[in-house]
C-alpha cells in the first residue's frame, strides 16, 4: 500500500472511532439526563406527599380541638337533653373523621397517632 491509501484508510478508521465515541457519549448523556429527571420527579412527589400529610395532620388537629370542645360542652351542666343528644352525635362524627384522617396519614407514610380520648 502506498502512503495515500494508508492515509485514506487511517482517515476512515479515525472517523469511525470518532463516530462511535460520539454515539457512546450521547447515550451516556441521555441516560444521565433521564436519571436526573427521574430523581427530580421523585423529589417532587415526596414533597407533595409530605405536604398532603401535613395538611391532613392540621385537619386532624383541628378536629381534635373541636372534639375536645364538644366533650367540654357535654360535660357542662347547662346542656339540655336535646343538646346532649346533638353533642353525642357530633362527638361520634368527629371521632370518625379523626380516624379517617389517621388512616389517610398512615397511608401516606406518616406515623400512627395516639387515639383521641374524652377530656
Amino acid at each position: 500500500m502506498d502512503a495515500a491509501t494508508l492515509a485514506a484508510v487511517g482517515s476512515i478508521v479515525v472517523g469511525l472511532v470518532a463516530a462511535a465515541a460520539a454515539l457512546i457519549g450521547q447515550r451516556t448523556n441521555a441516560r444521565a439526563t433521564h436519571q436526573g429527571a427521574l430523581m427530580t420527579g421523585y423529589g417532587g412527589l415526596v414533597d407533595n406527599l409530605q405536604e398532603e400529610r401535613n395538611n391532613l395532620r392540621d385537619e386532624r388537629d383541628a378536629l381534635r380541638t373541636e372534639l375536645t370542645a364538644a366533650y367540654a360542652e357535654l360535660a357542662s351542666e347547662r346542656a339540655g337533653r336535646a343538646d346532649r343528644a346533638a353533642l353525642q352525635a357530633q362527638i361520634v362524627q368527629l371521632q370518625s373523621e379523626i380516624a379517617d384522617r389517621d388512616r389517610q396519614i398512615a397511608a401516606l407514610g406518616g406515623p400512627p397517632s395516639a387515639p383521641s380520648s374524652p377530656s
